[in-house]
């Protein structure tokens, strides 16, 4: 069948390695793609969110089934856009419509649907502009620290951990009042801090079935010892350590399956990836978030430990067979370290030369922010590189995975030497 993968980053490289993997598949397209992803299938030049030309091209070139990688065509009705189209009705999307998409899209929707379906989250209030004063008020009888969310997306820069009253109340009215993260904080959800250690489970499901994919954890932080600015992910492993068949069942009992019965009993089809965000309180799992699609960089250590044909349970979300399908799972470790432009996730320099791809033997190498200039691979985004190591052990995934990403150069290249090795023994 022909494919068409929409997106540009190192998720997009790591769902179009295990695409080109399937007999099932004939052609894969990539729009944009960036230069790793043309290893795998035919870059084409079309935004993720000019759905016309998608849909031109989706029918020029008969394409059997559209994999939506990124959340802003999600949320802005890629899925819908589809529906409303008598000749591309027909073809399979995998991603929710706009309004499954609003669990990604809308923090305060996220948070209504998690309270009225019994969903364990931390407790929560949103505010608006016109409700500034009680937002104000609100916060000096919360316990310190708290997180401030803006409603919208926000390219994940729009969540504050505030650890004062003064901190709290001037970055409310700086989201609310002054926009500071623009339309997505025209509200804003005060949420209670909770304490442990995140990490990250994937559920696929075609609506009415399920299947949990492996768990992951990610490092935000761009310093070592988790310091410094938030980023969009400088490294992730799968498995998670902690996150044993009991703790995966407490997830399974408690958000996973109140998850989809929630969107069935809501009126809302879903067809596609679920990304839940956790937190591991003291053995008891809370849900921080949901993304409508796959994290990352966890995409760049989850799928290479999935052995199933991977275009076989797409389809089976396609055709709403999934519950008939099978997932396999390496018992192997993946860890993925990101390679990152000097400056990010500040401002940074693009256009460097890629040098040392060729010296990657043991790890796999997915391209995130590259693009081919004048025959070179050249930097073009903050996050460049993913180097995911697949062992049999955390530590030799790891050392592989670290000493790989040294093996690469390009001008002003950061990356963290310390990725996953707090979850060592």
């Amino acid at each position: 069948m022909n494919i068409l993968l929409i997106g540009s980053g190192g998720r997009e490289s790591a769902f179009a390695y295990k695409i080109a993997q399937s007999p099932l598949t004939a052609q894969l397209f990539i729009a944009p793609g960036n230069a790793g992803t043309e290893t795998y299938g035919k870059n084409i030049d079309i935004k993720v969110t000019d759905f016309n030309a998608i849909g031109a091209f989706v029918v020029s070139h008969h394409i059997n089934l559209v994999v939506v990688g990124p959340e802003e065509p999600l949320v802005k009705g890629i899925h819908d856009y589809f529906l409303s189209r008598p000749d591309l009705k027909n073809v399979p999307v995998i991603g929710p419509t706009a309004q499954g998409a609003q669990l990604e899209g809308s923090k305060d929707f996220s948070k209504q649907f998690m309270q009225r379906h019994g969903i364990p989250t931390a407790q929560s209030r949103t505010f608006t502009k016109e409700s500034l004063a009680e937002g104000l008020q609100y916060l000096e009888n919360q316990q310190l620290p708290i997180v401030l969310k803006a409603d919208g997306l926000a390219a994940g820069k729009g969540v504050l951990i505030c650890t004062t009253l003064e901190e709290a109340q001037h970055e409310l009215r700086a989201m609310l009042a002054e926009a500071k993260f623009g339309e997505a904080s025209s509200k804003v959800v005060i949420e209670d801090f909770l304490q442990g250690i995140e990490l990250s489970v994937f559920v696929l499901t075609d609506g009415q079935d399920y299947k949990l994919l492996p768990s992951a954890k990610d490092y935000k932080r761009v310093g070592e010892g988790d310091t410094g600015l938030n980023t969009g992910g400088m490294g992730s492993v799968s498995p998670v350590p902690f996150a044993d068949e009991a703790f995966i069942q407490k997830v399974e009992q408690r958000i996973v399956i109140p998850t989809i019965d929630g969107l069935t009993k809501d009126g809302i089809p879903y067809k596609g990836f679920i990304f839940i965000g956790l937190m591991n309180n003291q053995g008891d799992p809370y849900v921080i978030e949901y993304n409508v699609r796959m994290g990352d960089p966890e995409t760049e250590s989850v799928l290479p430990r999935i052995e199933s044909d991977f275009v076989d349970l797409l389809m089976g979300v396609a055709e709403g067979n999934l519950a008939s399908k099978t997932v396999s799972v390496s018992e192997k470790t993946a860890a993925t370290v990101m390679l990152v432009s000097g400056g990010y996730p500040g401002k940074y320099e693009n256009g460097k030369t890629i040098n040392g791809t060729e010296n990657i033997k043991e790890s796999i190498l997915f391209h995130a922010g590259t693009q081919f200039v004048d025959g070179e691979i050249k930097t073009a985004g903050g996050r460049v590189l993913a180097v995911t190591a697949l062992k049999d052990n955390l530590l030799d995934a790891l050392q592989q995975a670290t000493a790989d990403a040294g093996r690469i150069y390009f001008e002003g290249k950061n990356f963290r030497r310390d990725i996953g090795f707090d979850l060592i023994d």
